[in-house]
């Protein structure tokens, strides 16, 4: 027997309206008996739900423009048309649901991650499946996410998830784009993401929603870094929640990498976004992959961007390649002070002592 895992399903819009401009009921309640049957088997289900602008579109029964503020509003009348029926439809199974709304700030800072993630626990716990979707309504483009295929992402670290269910109008991820050329293979297994695949994954699949498949692929990459396996497959698939897991897995594979095992290092994947960027030399490379060392100073070639004392930057080598995400101890200004020279030289260039690395190995989560 399968062992129970947790499973986040992102349900695009177009997967929600079949390519119309209304909620597709029928089909919504395929998804939900779907899920229903996954919970029987002992499996806990997060749904990651667009829909909410549509919604409101299909309430409003009047032309309306797709302004930032016109999508505000769509998503102010739509999110409770949308979560009423899913709870009608979970209701027809005896299954409770609840809903959560979530911006960047929630992910982004600490306290209020984790008081996320224990709501999200809490609801898996009292077996009612979290509607989960992104708080569109108030959201400014500053705390967005962005799009609900990251945020499907980040709710998978979150729920500390085995499985996320990427679910789209496309089967999954191919050779070249399958609306032009008739030729395009489907790509089965991923195991390695770099620039040529992401040159493969394009733009926005449709006018409906905010996501296309190089969305996908953002959130495909930070989902396995934190020990998720990501699918995506096609939403209008026959038992196509139930076949991701099967052996005969639809649509595209892309395989989890190890996961950090520290709590604090999920976060990094997930939370704030980078203030800055510290270029550093081979040396440091190997001794942060090889060693698991810490950043010290006399790696650090270059400096760019805006951060002080505490912000997350990220770590590229001189080709621009990503190395880790960190907390930085030292504001810009400093680190280009302290750049190239010996941990012993720091406190008298700086006049003060702060340590001698620039990011501690506990605050930075290698890529």
């Amino acid at each position: 027997m399968q062992r129970a895992q947790v499973i986040v399903v992102k349900l695009g819009t177009s997967v929600l309206t079949g390519g119309t401009d209304k909620l597709d009921k029928a089909h919504m309640v395929e998804l939900v008996r779907q899920c229903c049957e996954l919970k029987k088997l002992g499996h806990q289900v997060v749904l990651v739900s667009s829909g909410a602008v549509a919604a409101g579109r299909e309430q409003l029964l009047k032309p309306c423009g797709r302004s930032l503020i016109d999508k505000q509003m769509l998503a102010a009348i739509g999110q409770g048309q949308l979560i009423h029926t899913w709870q009608s439809l979970f209701a027809l199974y005896g299954v409770n649901v609840g809903q959560m709304l979530l911006t960047r700030a929630d992910v982004d800072d600490r306290e209020r991650y984790l008081n996320a993630r224990d709501t999200l626990t809490a609801l898996l716990n009292y077996d009612v499946v979290p509607i989960i979707n992104e708080n569109d309504a108030v959201a400014t483009a500053e705390i967005k996410v962005g799009d609900n295929d990251n945020l499907s992402a980040l709710v998978a670290i979150l729920a500390n998830a085995d499985k996320l269910l990427l679910l789209t109008d496309q089967e999954g991820l191919f050779t070249s784009d399958p609306r032009t050329n008739i030729n395009a293979q489907l790509i089965d297994e991923v195991n390695h993401i770099d620039d040529e695949l992401r040159q493969l994954a394009g733009g926005s699949g449709t006018n409906l929603g905010t996501g296309g498949m190089a969305t996908k692929l953002q959130a495909a990459d930070i989902a396995r870094r934190a020990g998720v396996e990501v699918i995506i497959a096609k939403g209008a698939g026959e038992n196509v929640i139930l076949n991701c897991m099967s052996e005969q897995l639809p649509g595209t594979r892309f395989v989890k990498l190890t996961a950090p095992r520290d709590g604090r290092k999920k976060w990094l994947l997930a939370g704030p976004k980078s203030s800055g960027q510290v270029v550093i030399d081979d040396g440091a490379v190997n001794a942060l992959q090889q060693q698991g060392a810490s950043l010290l100073a006399k790696g650090v070639c270059a400096v760019h961007g805006q951060f002080e004392r505490g912000d997350l930057i990220e770590l590229v080598t001189c080709e621009q390649q990503l190395v880790a995400r960190g907390l930085v101890r030292f504001s810009k200004a400093e680190t280009k002070l302290i750049k190239g020279c010996h941990s012993s030289e720091i406190a008298k260039l700086l006049a003060f002592d702060c340590g001698s690395e620039v990011i501690h190995r506990d605050d930075l989560v290698l890529f």
